[in-house]
């Protein structure tokens, strides 16, 4: 498997990543099972709070493995907070991972429910100068994770990025997304599990605190097929849908999982 094609078919997908990315076998491995009863509540967690600047959303782009919102992050203007963290952390981007039917396709499961889809939203910690750096530290990058759950009332904080897809329906392609506060995207309740983790794709740098907001966000069955609109191929290619592109669970190894709630 060439170092540049990890994916998420059976010859290049999780359960080769770590023939060319040996982290992928650490042991703050993400995404992780989380279950109620293992679960510490801990009361000195603060809320976390976001301030984004709908000014600071760039583009919006196909990269033939998910479909990822672009943010400006050269300085402070959208930043997340509080909660487990002790420093700003800048909004870089967002992006999602779903599956081939309402039925999987988030990478977390809480108490053995599997969502429909899940939402990252990236975002690392300036003091270690630039985003590269921070992949490198422990306390390097801050991900709020949000479930989609199908539902019968249609989100229509996901429309947004939904009515982009036309545009960006091949590898590659990009197209410009600008005005969007990604706050929209946010369920009414801030509860949220804490952990420390990796990221859920290659290189799987174990440099994330993860955020996992309790309350899905809602979605229609229509939203959820146009995300599997998009395509894994360049235009000029043979169509594969893009689908699946989830890593399962991975083992828990000792790690504390917090709780902001009762």
């Amino acid at each position: 498997m060439a170092q540049s094609v990890w994916g998420y078919d059976s010859d290049n997908g999780p359960e080769h990543w770590h023939e060319n990315y040996p982290l992928a076998k650490g042991d703050k491995q993400s995404p992780i099972e989380i279950n109620s009863k293992d679960v510490q509540h801990d009361s000195s967690l603060s809320p976390w709070h976001a301030s984004y600047d709908p000014g600071a959303a760039k583009s919006i782009l196909n990269n033939g493995r998910t479909c990822r919102v672009v943010f400006d992050d050269t300085f402070d203007r959208s930043v997340l907070r509080g909660g487990p963290l002790t420093e700003a952390y800048r909004l870089r981007q967002l992006h999602l991972h779903w599956g081939s039917s309402d039925d999987h396709g988030s990478e977390h499961v809480i108490d053995g429910v599997k969502y429909a889809a899940e939402l990252h939203m990236v975002h690392w910690n300036p003091k270690h100068g630039n985003f590269a750096g921070a992949l490198k530290q422990p306390d390097g990058v801050a991900v709020v994770g949000i479930f989609l759950k199908v539902g019968k009332t249609p989100k229509a904080e996901m429309k947004r990025i939904l009515e982009e897809i036309d545009n960006i329906k091949t590898k590659g392609k990009e197209a410009p997304f600008h005005h969007f506060d990604p706050s929209i995207l946010f369920p009414k309740s801030r509860d949220y599990w804490t952990y420390h983790g990796s990221f859920t794709t290659p290189p799987c740098e174990e440099c994330i605190t993860w955020i996992l907001l309790r309350e899905p966000i809602e979605v229609s069955s229509d939203q959820m097929a146009k995300l599997r609109s998009l395509s894994k191929n360049a235009e000029n290619e043979p169509v594969h849908p893009l689908v699946d592109n989830w890593r399962p669970p991975q083992p828990v190894k000792g790690r504390i999982v917090r709780a902001s709630f009762k």
